[in-house]
This record gives C-alpha cells, structure tokens and sequence, in this order.
C-alpha cells in the first residue's frame, strides 16, 4: 500500500473525529510575568519578527517568562514556496528576494533583546539555487559575533536533500541543529509538502551529525493526524537511530480552516508515556506534552541538561 493511499484512507476513516470539542486540557492561560511583558515591550522598539507571537504559541508566557528566556524568529520572509497542510504560513511560487541585509539587522536586533538562547528558523526557499542556506549561515556568524555569549539553535528546513547545504548549516556556530519530522512515515505526503519526506529528513538530521558529531540535533513530531502507537515508537526509534539527541513531541492543533483537520486529541497521560520511552531510548532530552511544541522552553532545558554541561567538560 503506498503512503499517498494510507493517508488518505486514513482520513477517510477518521472523518467523524473532526467534530470534537476541544478538550478542556489544551486551553492555556493568557500570558503575562514581569520577563514576558518586559520582552514583548522592548519588541517594539526592534524590527524583530518572532514566531512565537506570530504563530500565536500556547507557550510563549512560559518561554519567555523562564530562568533562559528564550525566543523563535523567522527570516528570509513571510512567504514559504511550500504548502504543507499542518502549517498556516503563506504560500507563494515566487516569493521576494531575499533582504541582503537581514542577516546584520537580525543580529543587531538580537543584540539588543534581553534573551539567553534564540531559536532561529526560515520559511522553505526552494526558488533559490542554495534554498538560503548561505544567508542562514551568515545570519548566525553575525549573531554570534554581536553576542557571543548566546546560545543559538537553528530549524531548518531540508535543503532539498542537498547535503552540501546541510554540511554548510552544521560548520556553523549554532550549538543546536533541528530539523522536524512533522509526522510519522505513513502520513508524510498527506500532512506535508510532496517535495518534503520522512527518509529525506532523517537524511538531513543523520548527515548533519556526521559532519559535526559533538553537534546536539533535535527533531520534532506532532500527535493527531490519525497515526498509530506502532507508528510513533517506530518513528523515535528511527529518529535515536541517526543520532538525533532530543525530541519534542505535542498535540497538532488546527490554525486556520483551511489547514488540515485535527483527526484526534491524545490525552496527556499518553504524552507521560512517550517521554518515559523517549528517555528510554536514549534521548538525552524528551518534551512531551499537549501544548509542547518545537522549541518549548528550549534555552531552559538545553542550558541546564546539555549545552553547559557538554562545555564545561570540554573547556
């Protein structure tokens, strides 16, 4: 049986699903604390554009407010060339040339906002013959120059497989490489972008340790499309087998109505269970939980269980 067919007989199935209520475990209060009022003001003195408000995150109070603040900003534009049918970014054949100088602006920027760790990721660019990564990785030399001390962790997308791309990406000074899977085998090509794939993200995450391996790679998984407990395991498993060191795992969530439908709610005490077999396996990091989403309390987390330690025992 092909993917494409299994995805969608799977929706098939599932179409009664779709008319649940939300459960009352995904409501979150609205955010607030001295941290994330002070960051969200001196936003606006900075042309700064972060995922985390854009994207409306249920965890951007708890981000911002933690022991490492931490935030998630998007570059080379607002318009992806792809259209995967989880994600509510504009789509677009022929997006804008990319900004020359965006890399320096978002450096100074960063420079100037009061976080510890920063989260920086791009919409795809398959219309540029590098899919940007040259403008990724300067981006990341400058804000690293600017502030050396902070710790930046880059999403990227799959450069289309091209592993000169990737290798480009992980010589890098980002101290975290992630790149997400999105979803379990089966589904790929019903949730993502046709020109997205489950053997080509995992190529990305294997080779970008192979280049680097005292590099941390991390990766993400959504729950909610319809995929079984067979599938998940398999997934993480696949995942631990290229090396990838920390996993995030939540709830896929619906952002507008013209994006894929929520097929089921998983309930937290399931979320316990795959971070416990996460841990398991030998991640040494697991988030996983209704709300958790790619870069949950990122800086927090990494700081204190893996970037510190790893450089102390190096320095």
């Amino acid at each position: 049986v092909s993917t494409q067919s299994t995805g969608t007989q799977r929706k098939t199935e599932k179409t009664k699903i779709n008319t649940q209520r939300v459960p009352p475990w995904i409501r979150v209060r609205p955010p607030a604390g001295k941290e994330y009022l002070s960051l969200k003001q001196d936003l606006r003195g900075l042309k700064l554009a972060t995922v985390c408000e854009e994207a409306k995150c249920p965890n951007i109070g708890e981000c911002w407010s933690g022991e490492t603040a931490t935030a998630t900003i998007m570059i080379m534009g607002e318009e992806c060339t792809r259209g995967c049918r989880f994600c509510s970014v504009k789509t677009s054949r022929n997006p804008p040339p990319l900004d020359p100088m965006e890399p320096l602006n978002t450096a100074e920027a960063v420079a100037n906002w009061k976080v510890d760790y920063i989260v920086i990721t791009t919409v795809d660019r398959d219309d540029l013959p590098d899919s940007g990564a040259a403008h990724f990785v300067e981006t990341v030399k400058l804000v690293k120059q600017k502030t050396p001390t902070i710790l930046v962790e880059c999403l990227t997308g799959d450069f289309r497989g091209d592993l000169s791309c990737i290798s480009m990406m992980a010589n890098s000074p980002l101290d975290v490489y992630a790149h997400n899977v999105e979803t379990v085998e089966s589904l790929q090509r019903w949730v993502r972008d046709y020109r997205a794939g489950y053997r080509q993200s995992l190529s990305v995450l294997e080779h970008a340790k192979k280049v680097r391996p005292d590099l941390i790679t991390k990766s993400s998984l959504m729950l909610g499309h319809g995929e079984t407990d067979e599938e998940v395991r398999k997934t993480l498993r696949d995942l631990r087998n290229v090396g990838v060191d920390c996993v995030t795992i939540g709830q896929y969530l619906q952002p507008t109505k013209r994006n894929l439908k929520v097929e089921q709610f998983v309930p937290p005490q399931k979320f316990d269970e795959w971070k416990k077999e996460g841990e398991c396996m030998g991640f040494k990091y697991v988030a996983s939980g209704p709300l958790v989403r790619s870069s949950y309390r990122a800086g927090e987390f990494f700081m204190k269980n893996i970037l510190r330690p790893d450089r102390t025992r190096i320095e």
